[in-house]
């Protein structure tokens, strides 16, 4: 993938050449063809690199900052289905946003019918299975490729804004809590995790969305290029009214 930048900070041809250099370093850039006149860089990657680490690279070797362009903006909203790309503003919303859909119609369907097969439904019982099925789906995707839902997820999380490891660690998280709501195991402590790490999660959505940023969803880590949308809100904040409901109930 190749995305164009505008660059601040270079007024002549050492800083051309550090800038250069130091994004050269960065292990998923595969090259960096950085000019003067304009002031741009125009970086191909082999696996996409959030702005803000290429930006902490660049801070420690000089005054020197990427900033996205309206043109890589919309280079990053394309996705390729079949043979084609297809920009995400021209999918129709089941096309765009089919894997979770999927995902929530499996896990819906899987609910039901596990109540149906008792005597009485029990609201709790229904509960534990959604989040447990919830949280080991979303995290088997992200630990297809985990520095790739890392990379991803730090472009927008706050928490892996400023700290790489929590993408790393997040995965792994959600499998805890998979396995904890499905087998019965520290319901309370799950419960309580579960409400803190999805409303932190909630607000680098909600910035997100507040600033039109037309990035890549990591919810279903790199497997799948969904857009950053209110489905992704309502995925948080549906796992946080259901810890509260177990709380309360």
């Amino acid at each position: 993938m190749i995305h164009t930048y505008k660059v601040t900070g270079m007024t002549c041809g050492k800083c051309l050449a550090t800038v250069k250099s130091t994004l050269s370093k960065i292990q998923e850039i595969q090259k960096a063809d950085v000019t003067l006149d304009p002031p741009q860089a125009v970086i191909t990657m082999s696996t996409h690199v959030p702005t803000v680490v290429m930006n902490k690279q660049l801070a420690a070797a000089g005054k020197y900052q990427l900033e996205e362009t309206e043109s890589m903006h919309h280079e990053m909203s394309a996705a390729v289905i079949g043979d084609s790309a297809i920009p995400i503003e021209k999918r129709s919303f089941f096309t765009a946003y089919k894997p979770i859909l999927l995902v929530f119609g499996y896990l819906i369907g899987m609910t039901v019918l596990n109540e149906f097969t008792k005597s009485r439904f029990n609201l709790m019982s229904a509960m534990h299975l959604f989040m447990g099925g919830f949280f080991l789906l979303f995290s088997f995707f992200k630990l297809l490729d985990v520095k790739g839902f890392a990379y991803s997820y730090m472009s927008y999380d706050i928490i892996a804004k400023k700290w790489i490891g929590w993408g790393y660690i997040y995965p792994f998280i959600e499998l805890s809590l998979g396995v904890a709501f499905l087998f019965h195991f520290a319901i309370l402590e799950a419960t309580i995790i579960t409400l803190v790490v999805m409303s932190v999660s909630s607000i680098g959505v909600i910035q997100s969305l507040l600033a039109k940023k037309k990035i890549q969803c990591a919810c279903l880590g790199t497997v799948f290029n969904l857009p950053m949308s209110n489905i992704t809100l309502i995925e948080d904040l549906l796992m946080v009214l259901m810890a509260v409901a177990m709380l309360i109930i």
